[in-house]
């Protein structure tokens, strides 16, 4: 199913008859009353604004922030979170049906039409909601936005069009990386990984993300308690909730915290002991800041945003952990003594995140690359400098991108002499040979793990590399 043409001009629905066709028969109720407008309104505006290139925010930041403002309650956050989570997660597809059921193609340069045709057809494909509620309170929406009232008719005839052909459009989905990942990262996923394993990696940002949790203290009986599967890399990986995180076993008593199963891994190849003064640059939300002190290490977490770092405290505080928190810009950091370790969770395209975050794949380009490339090489020199002799650095990115990873500490090992590699073992990362390349870092991708006994399979993509500062 082939990309849409983009049009400068409002489109006409293919196949739809000139001028605008009746919505759908309205209800008694006002559109301000309409149930579940008020989560479509902020799932629609929060993909058009992602889409414009307003990216100020996140996703999931825009989406709180938008729940905030509109006062939604928690059912209609949730379902404002669920239709623009799949919107992006099947953006390409879904431009590509509507793309085809336009006469003049999808207009690219409207953000507000596509992120309202979009969303709408997010519902009907994917979502179990019904077909005449995402059509009709579209329409409403659009009818309320002065820039688009005149499409409402447009609006309804296209969405009408894909609850028609429903089934066929499902059938003809065809190749996730080829249908639903954008061409600058497909190429350059074939490029690194081969063509076999890009497809893997686009097939598994579809299934989404799991919850993962990393335990404070030993594994004793909490898989059981918490329905959970134990990962051999030491994560507990949970099924199905069905109820809030933080009503979970273990919660407040702080036996545990959310950390992808991929993310959890950089901080055990530090191997902190009790004792040691750690680093642990670009520290916020936390979760290797937590993982370092409860090995008895003495942690220095330092981070830019100060909010982030108030957060990491607050989970701190909910571990029983603590930590010495600095708000600063690590460039800048100027201890009085190095550190017996430093890790370094370097600023980068976070491609390897997008089966959680999969307004990333969308919302980052190639130049975004260039930038972060520069600002890891100048964060990784400085954390080389902070680290004492015979002490340990991890540099680590959560980024399939290969300037951000493999090359990157390729370059930083020809010009700091005084470190070497200490390759990953087999037995640190559960025994699975796969997530150590070549060189003996680290490189989890997002198909790992694919036929785990959880609902979900997969990892975050994530590099690291253990280096040593010679004696």
């Amino acid at each position: 199913m082939g990309r849409g043409r983009n049009a400068s001009g409002p489109a006409r629905a293919a196949g739809a008859t000139k001028g605008p066709r009746p919505g759908p028969k309205s209800t008694p109720e006002s559109a301000a009353d309409a149930a579940g407008l008020a989560a479509r309104r902020v799932a629609q505006s929060v993909v058009a604004d992602l889409l414009g290139q307003n990216r100020a925010l996140a996703l999931e930041d825009a989406l709180a922030q938008g729940a905030r403002v509109a006062g939604l309650d928690a059912a209609d956050a949730g379902l404002a979170r669920a239709i623009a989570t799949v919107t992006f997660r099947r953006l390409g597809f879904l431009k590509a049906a509507l793309a085809a059921r336009m006469e003049q193609g999808l207009p690219e340069d409207k953000p507000r039409l596509v992120a309202l045709l979009a969303t709408g057809a997010a519902q009907i494909l994917d979502l179990a909601v019904p077909d005449h509620a995402a059509v009709d309170l579209a329409v409403r929406l659009a009818k309320a936005d002065p820039q688009a009232r005149h499409l409402a008719g447009l609006v309804n005839a296209v969405l009408r069009r894909i609850v028609r052909e429903r089934e066929a459009i499902l059938a003809e989905a065809g190749d996730p990386l080829e249908a639903n990942t954008p061409d600058w990262l497909a190429a350059r996923w074939r490029a690194a990984y081969g063509p076999e394993t890009a497809a893997a990696i686009a097939r598994a940002h579809l299934g989404g993300a799991a919850i993962d949790l990393t335990l404070k203290g030993e594994a004793g009986d909490w898989a059981e308690r918490l329905g959970a599967v134990a990962l051999p890399t030491g994560s507990l990986r949970l099924g199905d909730l069905r109820v809030p995180v933080s009503e979970l076993p273990g919660f407040t008593e702080g036996a545990w915290w959310v950390q992808d199963a991929a993310a959890a891994i950089p901080a055990r190849l530090l191997g902190a002991r009790a004792g040691e003064r750690i680093a642990d640059l670009c520290a916020a939300p936390g979760g290797k800041t937590a993982q370092i002190a409860s090995q008895g290490a003495v942690v220095t977490a330092l981070d830019r945003s100060a909010p982030r770092l108030e957060r990491l405290s607050e989970n701190l505080a909910r571990l029983g952990l603590t930590a010495e928190v600095v708000v600063g810009d690590a460039l800048a950091f100027d201890p009085p003594e190095p550190f017996d370790a430093v890790l370094l969770d370097a600023p980068c395209s976070a491609t390897g995140t997008i089966r959680r975050h999969p307004d990333v794949a969308w919302t980052k380009t190639e130049s975004d690359l260039i930038r972060l490339h520069l600002l890891q090489a100048r964060l990784l020199d400085k954390a080389a400098t902070l680290v004492r002799p015979g002490g340990r650095l991890v540099y680590c990115t959560c980024s399939l991108e290969q300037e951000e990873g493999e090359r990157q500490v390729a370059a930083f090992l020809k010009r700091n002499a005084a470190f070497e590699r200490v390759p990953v073992r087999p037995d640190e990362v559960g025994g699975l040979d796969a997530l150590i390349n070549a060189d003996g870092d680290l490189r989890t991708l997002p198909a790992h793990l694919e036929g785990s006994e959880s609902q979900r399979g997969g990892l975050d993509g994530f590099f690291a590399s253990r280096l040593r500062r010679k004696d």
